[in-house]
């Protein structure tokens, strides 16, 4: 059976896990730790993503996002070619360093949030790394020390955590270390770390006393939530995907995008596809971006050829153009 596509959205949460090929180590050392973090963090920077926990072991990785404008393909395609290149140059290693397929499931935040906050930031505990909460306070692989203020960076987002528990710093930290020592006698959760029914109604036993109760509920293996979240995280999928669908029948190329870029900008369509930093042309570029990126679907890689700019270009000039068409009410359908 084939696998089915990834589900996306602007202001998803995603659950990512990554592995090593045949679950072998993907960080031999800090140095390769810090490489990594350092790319994490700029990409995250760069694309307008929000990091609300994560944590290195050895031979994977767990991360929790929030996607903007870039989608989580997009994120990760760029964090993983990048590091295992990286990775296999350093260690004079040749062949695939991740697994061919990484994990991601699309979260309910509302139920899910805290809980996979606390699941993440305890796998150091569990996989032996650190041997008890203090040590875990202190260490610098796990956005666990970021939240309890013991190490700082400037890409992790803990105010949306934090504010869960609390208004004042202090006392919402003090009640965040709580609930997540509340979770070291949970162990391995394996309700956490995919999709479905199963999953997501907490076990066999929940889904049989829902069956009994006559309740169903849709559900997907991409998607960690009830059934009212997954109908409506797959409506706005299919929403997505019948638009582009549309926009393709109506012959909307990336030359017809940047025609309409041209004309709700008052410019000659040449100009669109000129470079420099003057604003119209900023102004063009940004829009084409975001028309092509979200509407389209073309992928920033292409596009970045096209418009002879890096990948991390595309990714701020669709951020830009996607400010530009609310705060100006553009649409790419005339």
């Amino acid at each position: 059976m084939p696998r089915k596509s990834r589900i996306d959205a602007p202001g998803a949460l995603h659950h990512i896990i990554a592995r090593g090929i045949e679950r072998r180590r993907i960080f031999e050392n800090n140095a390769d730790r810090d490489n990594f973090l350092a790319r994490l963090g700029d990409i995250l920077k760069e694309t307008g993503t929000a990091c609300y926990a994560w944590a290195l072991i050895p031979n994977h990785f767990h991360l929790l996002l929030r996607t903007g404008t870039v989608s989580i393909s997009t994120i990760m395609r760029r964090l993983l070619t990048g590091y295992a290149l990286w990775y296999n140059r350093r260690h004079r290693r040749d062949g695939p360093l991740f697994q061919n397929r990484y994990k991601s499931i699309l979260c309910q935040e509302d139920i899910y949030l805290l809980e996979l906050v606390r699941y993440i930031h305890l796998n150091p505990l569990r996989a032996g790394l650190v041997q008890d909460m203090k040590q875990l306070e202190r260490h610098q692989y796990c956005g666990h020390s970021v939240l309890t203020a013991k190490r700082k960076n400037d890409w992790q987002d803990t105010d949306k955590v934090l504010g869960r528990f609390g208004d004042k710093a202090g006392p919402a930290r003090r009640a965040y270390r709580a609930f997540v020592k509340k979770g070291i006698t949970q162990g391995k959760r394996s309700d956490l770390t995919g999709g479905g029914l199963v999953r997501s109604a907490g076990g066999w036993a929940a889904v049989k006393a829902l069956k009994r109760a006559k309740i169903f509920q849709k559900s997907d293996d991409r998607i960690l939530g009830d059934g009212d979240f997954v109908e409506r995280v797959l409506a706005s999928a299919n929403e997505a995907m019948e638009r582009k669908y549309d926009l393709e029948s109506r012959g909307f190329t990336l030359d017809k995008t940047a025609a309409r870029v041209a004309e709700v900008l008052g410019m000659k369509p040449e100009d669109v596809w000129a470079a420099g930093r003057y604003r119209h042309i900023v102004e063009a570029r940004s829009l084409l971006c975001y028309w092509a990126v979200r509407e389209l679907g073309i992928t920033m890689s292409s596009l970045a050829r096209k418009l002879k700019i890096s990948v991390p270009a595309v990714s701020k000039s669709a951020i830009r153009g996607e400010k530009l068409a609310k705060a100006r009410k553009y649409s790419l359908v005339g």
